[in-house]
């Protein structure tokens, strides 16, 4: 008996990330290409690249509040393309299987779940750490159906304003882009830094990544903007461990290279925050599977609802 196959397919603000995989959470093979205005167009080319005639449905992440039952996108500050896309429909109407929409975070927790960090626990938050911050939730070794928008939630009541729509998220402090948005400003201001240098001083071009590189120089102000985006991470973390006292929270996304500087000082901010018991009981650890976890999940979706059917 042939292996059975679906597809898992995560959309964010900068990549579409496309993958076949087995039931065992296996990826056969997967693709990873810049996200575009025509998010469906894009989707189906990188969906005819690698499927095959044993795919028994295809499982969909978004980052954003998605509608499952319409299978569209309510809202997505960081992909509007794909607003409002009734992508499920055009999807499962071409390739005549099931197709199943969710949160690209939540879908990421259940990646983590099946064969990754988070199969060790079955109560943890999952906190993806790019341009923007997202959330997903396993409870008692089930991904939880809610919006669980992590980071808009408010950490500063007269803050800034988010594209959201939001005052003071989360994502607005301590995100790749809130650093980004920091350091120019500081540039700009006229602060000295070795940012200044960074392609061959079109600094307008810098990432994350570069301010963090920058600090591991010794640079001044890339180090405190890596402090001050992990103490409001902390501030988020101890939130989340206050309010849902998980067993652990697992952290994943391009952030978590900068994790002795950045992720550092967001623990130690948890700790002065949080109840001391629960803070102890928790463990901050990162991901295993990195952005493989978002395409492991969504395909897991299907095999998921394909078991409760076969019931």
């Amino acid at each position: 008996m042939s292996k059975k196959h679906a597809i898992g397919l995560r959309l964010d603000g900068a990549h579409i990330r496309v993958a076949l995989v087995g039931e065992d959470g296996e990826i056969i093979r997967k693709i990873k290409q810049p996200s575009s205005e025509d998010i469906l167009d894009t989707s189906c080319r990188a969906i005819e690249a690698i499927k095959n005639s044993e795919i028994v449905g295809i499982g969909i992440g978004v980052a954003g509040l998605v509608d499952r039952k319409n299978g569209t996108v309510l809202i997505s500050p960081n992909l509007p393309a794909a607003e409002g896309v009734k992508i499920v429909r055009e999807i499962q109407s071409r390739y005549r299987v099931p197709t199943i929409i969710e949160n690209d975070t939540n879908v990421s927790a259940l990646g983590e779940k099946v064969c990754g960090t988070g199969k060790s626990f079955n109560n943890f938050v999952l906190l993806t750490l790019d341009a923007g911050i997202g959330g997903g939730i396993i409870n008692q070794g089930r991904m939880l159906n809610i919006s669980a928008e992590l980071g808009h939630m408010s950490i500063n009541a007269e803050g800034q304003k988010c594209p959201c729509g939001n005052i003071g998220c989360l994502e607005n402090y301590a995100s790749a882009r809130s650093m980004i948005t920091k350091a120019l400003q500081m540039l700009e201001g006229g602060t000295e830094s070795l940012l200044k240098e960074c392609y061959e001083g079109s600094f307008y071009k810098i990432t994350a990544d570069d301010i963090y590189k920058t600090a591991l120089e010794g640079d001044t102000l890339a180090r405190e903007i890596l402090r001050n985006a992990g103490k409001h991470l902390g501030v988020g973390l101890a939130n989340i461990i206050n309010t849902l006292s998980p067993e652990a929270i697992i952290l994943t996304g391009g952030l978590i290279g900068a994790w002795n500087i950045y992720v550092q000082e967001a623990i130690r901010e948890a700790s002065r925050r949080a109840f001391k018991h629960l803070f102890d009981s928790v463990k901050i650890i990162p991901s295993s599977l990195g952005e493989d976890a978002g395409v492991i999940g969504a395909a897991c979706l299907v095999f998921n609802e394909l078991s409760i059917e076969s019931r």
